[in-house]
């Protein structure tokens, strides 16, 4: 089936890095630094992985990863579950995966009832942003800074249960 949602593949940490590292390296400047944390990150989010706390999905197109999302639910009680890695393919885009992935990590927040849910982009990314607020994310604060090892205007967004 194409276009189908599944959790973990064998390649999915690879794969997910070389989408982002790709992408944000082509758009954005972002270099060896970005990749490096995406692929730390991620492998060690899902060496730790405990299925009723988070949650990751994978889109594939043609026995492919063409997107992920992954929510991370270590710190959900303290201080929200935190939406990840989430990307699409560039040949993908304007094909309502984004919005699938979306629908997907925001119901497994709705079940594990999260009262919230937060995530760090940057300034200049105005379809995920518009995405993001779709999904009642609002933006709570931004700052310059360098997290992704490039100088940016980042931005943190919050969906809160009560709010939505």
């Amino acid at each position: 089936m194409q276009n189908e949602i599944s959790d973990y593949r064998p390649g999915a940490i690879g794969r997910v890095a070389e989408l982002h590292a790709t992408y944000y390296h082509r758009h954005w400047g972002f270099g060896l630094f970005f990749e490096a944390k995406v692929a730390t990150e991620l492998a060690e989010f899902l060496r730790r992985f405990e299925k009723e706390r988070d949650g990751f999905w994978t889109i594939r197109h043609e026995d492919r990863v063409a997107g992920a999302i992954a929510i991370d639910g270590f710190k959900a009680a303290t201080d929200g579950a935190h939406l990840r890695w989430f990307i699409v393919s560039p040949e993908m885009h304007g094909k309502g995966l984004g919005r699938r992935l979306m629908t997907e990590a925001v119901s497994f927040c709705d079940r594990q009832a999260y009262r919230r849910i937060f995530l760090w982009t940057f300034a200049g990314l105005d379809a995920a942003r518009h995405l993001y607020e779709t999904f009642g994310f609002r933006l709570v604060s931004q700052q310059e800074g360098e997290q992704w090892g490039t100088r940016v205007t980042e931005q943190r967004f919050e969906r809160d249960r009560d709010r939505t």
